[in-house]
């Protein structure tokens, strides 16, 4: 480990929490981790970086990725109020998603260089700490070539269904967005968008998979455990 690696992080868990408001909550984090970054290349110094792991949940929105396209938003925007749902287009990767009650949003706000330098991996840690999760409540998952995120059924694509969406965003190793986890999710609300540009692809939750609401606490914690022993940080609250 270099001497210099801080992997502790503290855990943060926001709650149910308006869209822009957790938007600009995780901005400013990444923008003081930057600054610290900053301070150090000028000054030679070796200042540590901080690290944070947000958790929440967000009324009903939809996000669109700096590379997608608008026209998979299907309902008109002038429309949303009578659906009780808003819209932003944000900084991340990725195409649209939806965000609502029931998902389980994860925001890593970390500088990578504390951990791992590779983009591909810490992509694929995220998603490998849902699939560890789903094991925990007897669901078997895994990833399709070519696509991001966690897929119940993946070895099968006629039947493959989508339970984790993932898009973020990086510079100079910091990373911001993450990863949502449809755990007791509206799935209704997946009906308005092409969901992350993908036609031919359905939607699921651990509810549906599992046939009941699940206790969100107790997901929260597992996956809170799981991303923490992939990443090997030390957890703070």
């Amino acid at each position: 480990m270099n001497a210099f690696q801080n992997k502790k992080t503290k855990f943060l868990d926001l709650g149910l929490i308006d869209y822009k408001q957790a938007w600009d909550y995780q901005t400013n984090l990444f923008q003081s981790i930057l600054d610290i970054k900053t301070e150090n290349r000028a000054n030679n110094t070796h200042l540590p970086t901080n690290n944070y792991l947000l958790f929440c949940e967000h009324p009903h929105v939809f996000t669109l990725g700096k590379s997608g396209e608008e026209q998979n938003l299907l309902v008109k925007k002038e429309d949303l109020h009578t659906i009780e749902a808003t819209y932003y287009h944000i900084n991340r990767g990725g195409d649209i998603t939806y965000h609502g009650p029931g998902q389980l949003v994860v925001y890593p706000v970390i500088d990578l260089e504390n951990f791992f330098t590779d983009i591909h991996q810490y992509m694929r840690l995220l998603e490998e700490s849902v699939i560890q999760t789903l094991k925990e409540f007897n669901i078997s998952a895994g990833r399709i070539k070519g696509l991001t995120g966690v897929w119940i059924d993946s070895e099968n694509e006629k039947i493959a269904r989508k339970i984790c969406a993932l898009g973020v965003k990086t510079s100079r190793w910091v990373t911001l967005h993450g990863l949502a986890f449809n755990v007791n999710s509206h799935l209704k609300y997946f009906d308005y968008i092409v969901p992350c540009g993908i036609q031919d692809k359905a939607v699921t939750s651990l509810e549906k998979e599992k046939g009941s609401a699940l206790d969100f606490e107790l997901v929260k914690t597992v996956l809170k455990d799981r991303l923490s022993n992939l990443f090997e940080m030390e957890i703070v609250n």
